[in-house]
């Protein structure tokens, strides 16, 4: 039995198969004379390498393009005549799609080296990512310091009971991620998760979306119509950021913990609904509580368990991982000849202080696999070529630095519009108005 197998497609009147049937005695060999022949092979059998003999008459450039993007899991050697080369499409499939290249007529010993070290990086590269896919598959929280290894245990306790959670957590930190992992881990996890982003929705709708309405209700209301409280039955109800939702309708909630029951708008019917309540916030609640922001009975009916949620500088050791496995996520939107992450690039991640946490990463991460013109990815690509602020400066003020930055970033990207630029940060727009207070800024 081979211990290699070689997918090589060569025109019919070209042997260069059967030239390394000689040089790579231990590789298993298959050949096809089209594209749509080694098509057909790859719906049924795995390779880790192809070999394209290239044929100008026979292969025209934009279908070979099409193939090889179908196919950029595999590492591909090409070869071809010295003269197409000179044509821009055939240097492009080049520089596009190969991990290398040799001119006819191809030296077999040469070329068999050139295909046995492509076939060692693509061992290295799956045998990685088969580590990382172990190292993740009982968790969808990626990461192994400390900080998430506390994280997961929080919620291995937390889920094993069915009273309210309150995560707390930098915005971008991954909140509604974590009530996922407790809801998947909880007796209820057969039953529907329903997050609601309680600073999304218009204030003057929130009320009829959360408890739903009877037809009748108000102007419009053509038919009843069930609310989202009413849609978790049997499940998890998400409510994230908590903190934005209106004083009366935190009385309302209250009530419904407390009754586990609801009434539409427009009805006097009371309907009993059986969900488990978990609360996310990126501010401190118990401050809100002393501003008279926030209700302190509700506050305490949410926070019997409270999870907190480590910010994205916290956890230094999985960063890279973290970009690598959203690199790999967004795969279908990179270039085929993007191949990674640069030194320089891997560094300028481990510098930046992420102020905007993962979701900051991710946005960074995808914008740069579309940018790149290169392999690699750069931290020009990543947008971090300014550096980091002073490692003697106060860690409070270095917070506050990035967080003005990103904002003021933020709103020169979007134009000074407050709307958009806080869809990019992932936030609501009265957080938006929040931090810009916070920071005496105006747009």
């Amino acid at each position: 039995m081979a211990h290699k197998r070689l997918l090589c497609i060569t025109p019919g009147h070209m042997d260069t198969d059967a030239l390394l049937r000689d040089t790579m005695p231990e590789w298993e060999i298959c050949s096809v004379t089209s594209l749509a022949e080694a098509g057909r092979e790859l719906r049924n059998n795995q390779y880790l390498v192809g070999l394209l003999v290239h044929d100008r008459e026979q292969q025209r450039p934009s279908d070979v393009d099409a193939f090889l993007r179908r196919h950029s899991n595999m590492q591909w050697v090409g070869v071809f005549n010295h003269r197409d080369l000179e044509s821009t499409s055939c240097r492009d499939l080049v520089v596009e799609h190969l991990c290398d290249y040799h001119t006819a007529p191809a030296d077999p010993v040469r070329l068999s080296h050139t295909l046995g070290h492509a076939h060692g990086w693509a061992m290295l590269k799956r045998r990685r990512q088969q580590l990382i896919d172990h190292g993740h598959k009982d968790s969808p929280l990626i990461g192994h310091c400390d900080a998430i290894v506390r994280l997961r245990a929080q919620i291995d306790r937390v889920a094993k009971v069915a009273a309210p959670v309150l995560i707390w957590g930098e915005s971008g930190s991954g909140k509604e991620l974590t009530a996922q992992a407790i809801h998947a881990e909880s007796e209820r996890a057969s039953g529907p998760f329903v997050p609601i982003n309680c600073g999304a929705i218009s204030p003057t709708l929130i009320h009829s979306e959360l408890f739903g309405y009877e037809r009748g209700a108000f102007t419009g209301a053509t038919r009843g119509k069930a609310g989202l409280i009413e849609s978790a039955d049997g499940g998890t109800l998400f409510l994230d950021e908590i903190g934005d939702l209106p004083k009366d309708l935190q009385a309302n909630l209250l009530r419904f913990l407390q009754e586990k029951t609801i009434c539409r708008v427009g009805s006097t019917r009371q309907i009993r609904v059986d969900v488990r309540v978990i609360a996310a916030s990126h501010v401190q609640l118990q401050q809100a509580v002393n501003k008279g922001d926030f209700r302190e009975d509700l506050y305490y009916r949410l926070a019997v368990l409270p999870v907190t949620v480590p910010p994205l500088r916290e956890r230094r050791e999985d960063i890279v991982a973290l970009a690598e496995h959203f690199f790999h996520v967004y795969a279908a939107e990179k270039s085929p000849r993007l191949k990674g992450f640069s030194d320089r690039a891997v560094a300028a991640i481990l510098d930046h202080d992420w102020p905007g946490n993962v979701r900051e990463l991710i946005n960074r991460v995808r914008r740069a696999m579309v940018m790149s013109d290169g392999r690699l990815i750069t931290p020009d690509d990543l947008g971090l070529t300014r550096g980091i602020p002073a490692p003697t400066a106060a860690l409070d003020d270095t917070r506050a630095r990035s967080e003005r930055t990103a904002l003021r970033d933020c709103l020169e990207r979007s134009g000074q519009n407050v709307s958009r630029a806080a869809r990019d940060l992932g936030v609501s727009r009265t957080t938006m108005y929040r931090l810009l207070s916070k920071h005496g800024m105006r747009p």
